[in-house]
């Protein structure tokens, strides 16, 4: 982290230069990924090169295949990380999503320096979720050393210190539940 702009600059030099650059993301390249940087830079400082943005599988759709299928119905995705975002904005975006009842996807929940950060939104998001609702917890989602917990909102604390910047965590809405050991939020349909 903090070098990204440097990189994707480099790499739009290279590929003004006649080279073909490849610019690599973990997971979706336009989901928190550099895609957004690259184009946003060669629009703006002018670099006349052909961008092709190649889809990835974004950490979340790996997550929620290993937890079940708690993403069947609205969801929001939120970066806990504040290094380019402000606190409050991370905060304020955390309430609207727990206050209109989407499912909660959590990226970036913790890192070594920036550990207080999931707390807070685990607190704001109690205000409007029961403690039993449903909360998975996947770290190297489809890596090596993957790991998955499906606990509750309620036994959530109990994990903190399996939590880094490698965890996604997928709270879920009113209607989620725990079927066997699987999350699923219902889509709605009514003859079932």
């Amino acid at each position: 982290m903090t070098f990204e702009v440097e990189r994707c600059r480099k790499a739009l030099e290279h590929a003004s230069g006649g080279k073909t650059v490849s610019v690599i993301s973990s997971g979706d390249s336009g989901i928190y990924g550099m895609a957004g940087l690259i184009l946003q830079l060669s629009a703006r400082e002018g670099f006349r090169v052909k961008i092709e943005v190649v889809p990835g599988i974004p950490a979340f759709v790996s997550a929620a295949s290993i937890l079940g299928a708690p993403l069947m119905h609205d969801f929001a995705s939120i970066s806990l990380s504040d290094l380019l975002t402000d606190r409050e904005k991370i905060e304020e975006r955390v309430e609207m999503a727990a206050k209109a009842d989407f499912v909660i996807v959590l990226y970036n929940p913790k890192s070594s320096k920036r550990v207080e950060g999931l707390g807070k939104a685990i607190d704001i998001v109690r205000r409007y979720r029961d403690s039993s609702t449903p909360l998975g917890l996947v770290r190297n989602a489809a890596r090596e050393g993957e790991e998955a917990v499906l606990t509750t909102l309620g036994g959530i604390d109990g994990y903190y210190d399996k939590v880094d910047m490698l965890s996604i965590i997928i709270i879920g809405n009113s209607t989620t539940f725990k079927a066997e050991e699987r999350m699923v939020t219902p889509r709605g349909y009514r003859d079932i």
